[in-house]
């Protein structure tokens, strides 16, 4: 399901009110969007929710705003400022190099402000109660980065990026590198791997006929056409002959019966070991 969420409401609201409009509670997503954010959330219903693995790793696109000069605790808009700096003397082509220099993978620190775990307990519930928090930094990758439009101090700015990278720790950190702080003061998320947000409904238009096939979560696995004999026995949790080259060992394949997603199996040695199944008996 393909819901385009709007600023305020946090996305746990939304996954709530597509519970209430579906009449069903097993609805997730594939991964969570800020309050003041706005833009794609790929909900995923019933069943597919056992699928929401396969998919975790999508790159997103994001549409943004960039505020220089401004430092904030939780580095959005909606946190508290704590400092500030003339952006004035930045030069075009100083923006242009530091701008590129994020491009590929580095080291990012996840906010202050995250529901990230330090030591068991999640990082903004530290934050809340007045703790110096520094999650430790980890590896992401900005696949593309672009400013849009340099009206400063406001940097429009379009960015696909890998899973778990935070746009807030992005702007936070271009904003150290030019040497005058910045707050990530506008966000919307325009795609999720394959799939777009100008596809996506409101909240409160949700209704069970624009839940989609769960396919679509493994159509960039590898496909494998199951007869009869075998989607019985892979339903019930047996594994079944590899018949044809292609999948690496502990590699995930997509198991069909014609047009219906049976499951996913991963390759053991000859076989193909069901891994999360679908399709029902």
């Amino acid at each position: 399901m393909l819901v385009s969420k709007p600023a305020g409401p946090t996305s746990h609201d939304v996954v709530d009110i597509v519970r209430r409009r579906l009449g069903e509670q097993r609805v997730g997503h594939l991964g969570t969007l800020d309050p003041f954010a706005k833009g794609l959330l790929v909900l995923v219903v019933g069943r597919a929710t056992r699928l929401a693995p396969f998919a975790a790793q999508w790159p997103k696109t994001y549409e943004g705003t960039i505020r220089l000069g401004v430092t904030t605790d939780t580095d959005d808009a909606t946190g508290k400022i704590v400092a500030t700096a003339p952006w004035t003397n930045i030069t075009p082509a100083q923006l242009a190099e530091v701008i590129g220099s994020f491009r590929g993978r580095y080291e990012q620190r996840p906010p202050a402000y995250s529901a990230v775990k330090i030591e068991g307990e999640r990082a903004y519930r530290r934050a809340r109660r007045g703790e110096t928090v520094e999650p430790a930094p980890r590896a992401v990758e900005i696949r593309e980065l672009e400013i849009v439009d340099a009206a400063v101090p406001d940097l429009e700015f379009r960015a696909t990026v890998s899973a778990g990278t935070y746009l807030r720790s992005l702007a936070r950190d271009i904003g150290a590198k030019l040497g005058c702080g910045a707050h990530l003061s506008a966000l919307r998320r325009t795609a999720v791997g394959p799939l777009r947000v100008d596809q996506a409904v409101a909240p409160e238009a949700v209704t069970p006929e624009q839940v989609r096939d769960a396919s679509v979560l493994v159509a960039h696995m590898l496909r494998r056409e199951v007869d009869k004999k075998e989607r019985d026995a892979v339903v019930h949790g047996r594994p079944i002959p590899v018949t044809e080259p292609g999948a690496e060992s502990g590699e995930p394949v997509a198991l069909f019966s014609g047009e219906e997603l049976v499951g996913v199996a991963e390759r053991a040695g000859e076989m193909l070991k069901p891994r999360v199944m679908v399709a029902g008996d």
